[in-house]
């Protein structure tokens, strides 16, 4: 909830939109609703079918009228509170990361006059919400988010077995309606046999974005034993697993050329800078 101003710092106005030309001016965006937005002046290159007959006829010129742009923005958070997110070594956990980076998202989308929903992926029973639209649905989500991640703290830890993401996926799905958006959060740690085959299969139905959260300790991290701690008290001293074979950048290049665009999250840079980068992924939402 605290972050709710800080995602609309610097945004523009929730009826302006960037023109769907090239271009820096910032216009409004015209569309082919059926709320009426003004009658003007008929000029070349307008569509026939939208002449206004009772301008034209008063007036003696062509006129045509204008529509409010019709887009029911529905976006659906999906935030992987699995296992191996409840790891961090700076400044939090990932999967707190994840839930920050969500939440601003989501108030920027819901601000907009987007429909907001959830899907959360754990080790017990994922969290659904269908999207909805307004302040409500944000305090809905934030409060989602915040039981399902105090529910993963308390049935699991790092090191136990991981459920398959895809399951959380393929629910995540079914709350869209088609031309919706898919925003993933997660380091994508086992995902489970099906999941890249699902995840592209769905982008050639729906917008899928992805937040990619990235911990210090896995991009570079001196050898050794290193002491840890679990969510249960218990501690020790263990060797880590080796670090992963591709960086995030490379994993991030491979999704884009599947048309699936996406953003590292570093754990430890912390909410003021996470809110550029999710005005970047709103902008093509």
């Amino acid at each position: 909830m605290g972050l709710r101003h800080l995602a609309r710092r610097g945004a523009a106005p929730a009826t302006r939109t960037l023109a769907g030309l090239p271009g820096g001016i910032v216009t409004r965006r015209r569309g082919r609703g059926s709320e009426p937005e003004d009658v003007r002046l008929w000029s070349e290159g307008d569509d026939r079918r939208f002449i206004d007959r009772n301008a034209t006829a008063r007036t003696g010129q062509l006129h045509v009228r204008t529509h409010h742009d019709e887009r029911d923005r529905a976006v659906v958070l999906l935030a992987d509170f699995r296992p191996s997110m409840l790891f961090g070594t700076r400044r939090t956990l990932r999967s707190v990361a994840a839930a920050e980076s969500l939440a601003l998202l989501g108030w920027r989308v819901a601000a907009d006059g987007g429909r907001v929903g959830l899907a959360v992926a754990s080790a017990g029973a994922p969290t659904v919400l269908r999207p909805t639209g307004g302040e409500r649905a944000m305090i809905a989500v934030t409060g989602a988010l915040a039981q399902a991640h105090a529910d993963a703290l308390a049935a699991g830890s790092p090191g136990h077995p991981e459920p398959p993401l895809e399951a959380t996926l393929g629910l995540a799905r079914g709350l869209l309606p088609a031309g919706g958006h898919l925003v993933i959060a997660s380091a994508l740690d086992d995902p489970g046999p099906g999941f890249d085959e699902l995840l592209t299969l769905l982008a050639e139905r729906i917008a899928i974005r992805l937040i990619l959260v990235s911990d210090a300790f896995e991009r570079a991290r001196p050898p050794g034993y290193y002491p840890f701690a679990l969510a249960d008290g218990r501690r020790g001293i263990a060797l880590p697993a080796a670090l992963p074979t591709r960086p995030a950048e490379a994993r991030l290049a491979d999704y884009a050329r599947r048309g699936m665009a996406g953003v590292r999250l570093d754990v430890e840079a912390g909410p003021e800078a996470y809110a550029p980068l999710m005005e970047r992924l709103d902008a093509v939402l």
